[in-house]
């Protein structure tokens, strides 16, 4: 089996194997049609006819081998709609995976998503083996910190929690005091400053997600300058942009953007509030500032709704493909390993995250309050 060690991630490396590796043996003929049509009848407004007769022969392929090897697919809601509706099994944010990851019953676990969220799944599932199907799927936020640098930080600030974003290496949940996600940021970081008899609290590494919780509650917030690549390109003049392109548009972001951002667009939430955002108002039009195919699988629960998608692609996520999560099911690759203490503490900082309450709704930020400022360690 090939193994990958993601205990010092490099995604820029060499994958190991040919780009274009495909099996002869899937064609598109009665059987597999007979047997994809109705996944194809939940996607059809977001993959054209003359797209499928390419997916569905891996998609069949996938669902059988996954029965075949007692496999499981945690999808994350940024993969394409091909993958998110067709071959996962769970799929959700970060938040949700990971609760998900600890419960999982079968014996493989195929992540479609990003190293930290197979890292994540290893962590809550030692026992299981974890395949993620491309080795360099990394994360430019992940990448923006170390477990040293949180060493160093921890030296320095001895007294004040360290709240890490779910979106960093299990080095740096090992060397934090808990976990948040965007669903569940103000409530950790309130939940963290009660704990430890604080009013300040040290949210890293994104920048962004930190000055928009800070703004959202009393607590004193130090961060660290750190970015996700796909939230932190959206601007203000985008959104003034949209309102003129598309009159009556409802602009939805996430948090992790820029807090400009945050204040010119109607709603911000978490990954799992803007999805619950258009289904719960059924906007006329929306626009969701965040990953592209994010808009793609939230159009597939809501028919009707006219999504406007001016989004950024993650080419992260993008590595990961219908074609290689076949290949890490046939071939069981590419293995996440971490090694046991670095698990054992980190899996204490994802724990006691999954361990507070589940919030009544995914967080949403209020946009009309002000500013807070926020220091850099």
């Amino acid at each position: 089996m090939d193994r990958m060690d993601w205990t010092s991630p490099n995604w820029k490396c060499d994958p190991g194997y040919p780009e274009d590796e495909t099996a002869d043996d899937l064609v598109y003929d009665a059987a597999v049609r007979a047997e994809t049509e109705h996944l194809y009848e939940k996607v059809k407004d977001v993959i054209l006819p003359d797209e499928w007769p390419a997916h569905a022969p891996l998609i069949a392929a996938i669902n059988r081998l996954k029965k075949d090897k007692g496999a499981i697919i945690l999808a994350h809601n940024y993969m394409t709609p091909e993958i998110f509706n067709c071959v996962g099994d769970l799929s959700g944010d970060s938040l949700a995976l990971a609760r998900m990851a600890a419960r999982v019953e079968e014996d493989t676990i195929v992540q479609a998503g990003v190293h930290f969220m197979a890292e994540t799944a290893k962590i809550m599932s030692p026992e299981k083996t974890v395949l993620i199907p491309d080795m360099r799927a990394g994360c430019s936020l992940a990448e923006s910190i170390t477990g040293e640098d949180v060493a160093a930080i921890k030296a320095k600030y001895p007294d004040y929690p360290i709240v890490t974003y779910v979106n960093t290496s299990a080095a740096v949940k090992a060397e934090a005091d808990v976990c948040c996600t965007s669903s569940n940021a103000v409530q950790v970081t309130e939940w963290a400053a009660r704990e430890w008899a604080t009013d300040t609290v040290i949210l890293i590494p994104d920048e962004f997600l930190a000055r928009n919780v800070a703004a959202n509650t009393g607590v004193r917030i130090l961060t660290w300058k750190g970015s996700c690549e796909v939230h932190e390109r959206f601007t203000a003049e985008d959104v003034e942009a949209l309102r003129e392109g598309h009159p009556g548009i409802v602009v939805l972001t996430h948090p992790e953007s820029p807090v400009d951002v945050v204040k010119a667009a109607d709603f911000a939430g978490s990954t799992a509030a803007m999805a619950n955002y258009v289904r719960d108002q059924r906007p006329e039009k929306v626009v969701l500032l965040t990953e592209c195919s994010m808009s793609d699988n939230v159009a597939v629960e809501n028919p009707g709704v006219n999504f406007v998608r001016p989004c950024n692609l993650c080419p992260h996520m993008k590595r990961i493909t219908l074609q290689n999560i076949y290949d890490a099911l046939r071939y069981n690759r590419f293995e996440v390993e971490v090694d046991a203490q670095t698990a054992a503490r980190a899996r204490v900082s994802i724990q006691r995250m999954l361990d507070l309450p589940k919030p009544d709704r995914p967080a949403q930020f209020d946009r009309d309050r002000a500013p807070v400022e926020v220091e850099l360690v």
